[in-house]
């Protein structure tokens, strides 16, 4: 093989070698509508983060893995109420590639964090929570944490990416913001709620004001 050509295909081969590798390492989350998310959590809080510190993410000497402890100042808790009153802290993986969360810690911006508790008592999330900034959100949105998403936790969400796209189950709602605007968080996912009505059957409900564009609700007639 000419030299040149087998140095250039090494060249390439290297490069795909080193971008499989980042791709296996890098954070993966299947998509999840903000509701579905909210109800896979243990706690859902509004805070501002104080200050951040590196921590070592276990007892054990041995384990070089750390985390990032974040101060918080909790000004509204949405949901964990039976387990934790007041959250201090909330501790993230250090690494992105394992789904750390980079939070800024100036006592001034405001997030919604949904995370797990863990069996000591320490709130964890990572990048396959729901986080957003506070003023991120919809009107509806900020309604729905109180209680709405909660009302529709029994109800299934499922993303559409094209179509034919139809429901499998009466208690099913389809997510259509990925098929009519090409990303996952349009305005179906910030201003409705799926919510289970009476008769065992989900359906979108709207909350706020309405979204400048009407979104397709294949599930309804």
């Amino acid at each position: 093989m000419n030299p040149v050509l087998s140095t250039l295909l090494f060249s390439v081969l290297l490069l795909l070698t080193h971008r499989i590798q980042e791709l296996v390492e890098a954070c993966s989350c299947a998509p999840a509508h903000p509701q579905q998310l909210i109800c896979d959590s243990a706690l859902v809080i509004r805070a501002k983060i104080s200050s951040e510190k590196v921590v070592p993410a276990s007892d054990d000497p041995l384990d070089t893995h750390k985390m990032i402890r974040y101060e918080i100042k909790q000004i509204k808790m949405f949901k964990g109420f039976e387990k934790l009153k007041d959250v201090q802290y909330v501790y993230t993986p250090f690494d992105s590639s394992l789904c750390g969360v980079k939070l800024e810690a100036n006592n001034k911006k405001q997030y919604l964090l949904t995370g797990q508790i863990l069996k000591d008592g320490k709130v964890f999330i990572h990048l396959c929570n729901y986080i957003e900034p506070w003023d991120d959100l919809s009107l509806s949105q900020k309604k729905s944490l109180n209680q709405r998403y909660q009302m529709g936790c029994g109800c299934k969400i499922t993303t559409c990416y094209m179509v034919p796209c139809s429901i499998t189950a009466p208690n099913e709602c389809l997510w259509t913001d990925w098929l009519i605007e090409r990303k996952l968080y349009g305005h179906q996912a910030k201003h409705y709620a799926c919510i289970k009505r009476s008769d065992g059957t989900c359906s979108w409900y709207r909350g706020g004001p309405p979204p400048e564009k009407e979104f397709i609700d294949i599930s309804e007639p």
